[in-house]
């Protein structure tokens, strides 16, 4: 299949507008921090919108509706009951003293508020992650472009890592942010045509239920948000209260790079946490554009030997030359929002907390510019490396969900333990860290090529968050205590007022 003129036309537009403004933003980029925080200078909207794009990749758009095709709608808790909660957590209690305290990333919180071993291996762990989620956001799209474009996986894969990658080098946080805005109303408008010509063609809600559910009765469970534990699915309603809502989605609101980068670059504590309830309200929408597609697909198409290709199927068969096109633009506003903000955020970390902390302590602000930017292009190559890994797994979501299960459950404790429990040491962070991410990678096994989880996803986050926030807890009562002056504007209720104290404390910090 190919596109049509108009369609191609559309796309064209969108790409060469998108490198335009990341080039135009490059005159605005003069230091470090302006690469990696946009100056700390925007405002409470761009922020919001940043942060829905940063978080909806084109792995949600294809993989969210290959689950939906293959679950039904408990596919849309992830974004529902598993974010809107952990984005409300995040805006009122840790998104305050993450800003007050003038951090560059998570790590060095935790470097601040426990040691600098704590700092490496979460910034490790996050880089490492970051590479791995960039490669299967480099496959998504080769699954996409394949059945449209009839191009091979490697040029899918080189052609959308060379457009992301150089406005992202260019133009750093504030490149990233701007094109997020301009890429989520595309994302809205082309999610929206979709889903409003889908359901016109199955007959409206009712039509789309009544098709589903005469497919047979292994459809019943498709229109439940909650299913019972011993279903088919991996989401019993067990593992999405325990392992998703609790632990998965908190982890990932208030400890993920890629998101909270957008709030420490607020030119305003107000403006940090608006910016995060602001996305929760857009957050709303988003399973209605990347969720009610599959329902719409497995309607029209059942029988797909691939449920991940239920997206592209949709798209080629429904829609008439131009929206296509508009569609289109929407997958890459979702796929280039994502990589440009984890390709940021990768860089910012192993800038700060690797480089310049281990390697380097006293360069020029120019000299850690120059070396964000050559990060960067390595993390997009080492990206393009691990993409067809994403094949080992079953299932794009679950490539990424199982990735995150590795370590998110740990760090979510000792964050959580250390900012709430003044009590908590430096070595019970550091063998809760490194025990609940040994006991989640020892809950995997690979068979016959593929990776699977001997339990469900979610639980194996549930347990290593448990096992690591009881590991900490012990840990930390057996050793000795930080004194209270180190732990000023770092623990819930010792917070900072002195603005001459915290600078002192962010400058010993630093040394």
């Amino acid at each position: 299949m190919r596109l049509s003129f108009i369609d191609t036309t559309i796309i064209l537009f969108y790409l060469g507008g998108v490198l335009a403004l990341g080039t135009i933003l490059r005159k605005y980029v003069r230091s470090a921090k302006d690469y990696f925080l946009a100056g700390r200078m925007l405002p409470w909207w761009a922020i919001g919108m940043s942060i829905v794009v940063s978080d909806i990749g084109a792995y949600d758009f294809v993989g969210a509706s290959g689950g939906a095709y293959r679950f039904g709608l408990v596919q849309a808790n992830f974004d529902w009951i598993g974010c809107i909660p952990g984005m409300i957590l995040a805006a009122f209690i840790f998104i305050p003293y993450y800003w007050r305290s003038g951090i560059y990333t998570i790590p060095e919180y935790l470097g601040r508020r426990y040691n600098d071993t704590v700092r490496a291996m979460e910034a490790v762990l996050w880089g490492v992650f970051m590479i791995c989620n960039l490669g299967i956001f480099f496959w998504t799209a080769a699954v996409m472009l394949k059945p449209l474009m009839g191009w091979s996986v490697w040029t899918s894969i080189i052609l959308t890592a060379t457009v992301v990658g150089v406005y992202t080098v260019t133009g750093g946080l504030s490149a990233v942010v701007m094109t997020d805005v301009v890429q989520l109303v595309i994302m809205f408008i082309g999610g929206a045509a979709l889903v409003v010509l889908g359901l016109w063609n199955v007959g409206g809600w009712s039509g789309l239920v009544e098709k589903v559910h005469a497919l047979g009765p292994e459809y019943a469970d498709h229109f439940k948000l909650l299913l019972p534990v011993g279903t088919k699915s991996p989401y019993p309603w067990t593992g999405i209260i325990l392992g998703l809502t609790i632990v998965l989605a908190t982890a990932y609101w208030i400890g993920n790079q890629a998101i909270i980068q957008r709030t420490l670059g607020a030119k305003s504590e107000w403006d940090a946490k608006s910016g995060m309830l602001w996305a929760a309200v857009l957050k709303v929408f988003i399973p209605v554009f990347i969720v009610f597609p599959g329902l719409i697909a497995l309607a029209m198409y059942p029988g797909l030997e691939n449920p991940d290709e239920a997206l592209p199927t949709l798209v080629k068969g429904l829609l008439p030359p131009g929206l296509m096109g508009l569609v289109f633009a929407a997958f890459f506003a979702a796929l280039m929002s994502s990589v440009d903000s984890y390709l940021n955020s990768a860089s910012t970390l192993w800038t700060k907390d690797i480089y310049q902390r281990f390697i380097r302590k006293n360069a020029p602000d120019k000299h850690y510019l120059v070396v964000g930017r050559v990060l960067t292009i390595a993390f997009v190559l080492l990206a393009v490396g691990f993409a067809p890994v994403t094949d080992k797994f079953p299932g794009i979501y679950v490539a990424m969900q199982t990735l995150l299960s590795f370590f998110q459950g740990p760090t979510l404790a000792i964050l959580l333990l250390g900012m709430l429990w003044r009590r908590t040491t430096q070595w019970g962070a550091l063998v809760g860290l490194t025990s609940g991410v040994a006991i989640a990678a020892s809950l995997f096994v690979m068979k016959k090529g593929i990776f699977i989880c001997q339990d469900p996803f979610l639980y194996i986050a549930w347990w290593s968050f448990v096992s690591s926030l009881v590991i900490t807890t012990v840990v930390s009562l057996l050793t000795k205590p930080h004194p209270l002056e180190r732990l000023h504007g770092l623990v819930y209720g010792l917070v900072l007022k002195d603005k001459t104290i915290q600078k002192t404390l962010s400058r010993r910090a630093e040394r």
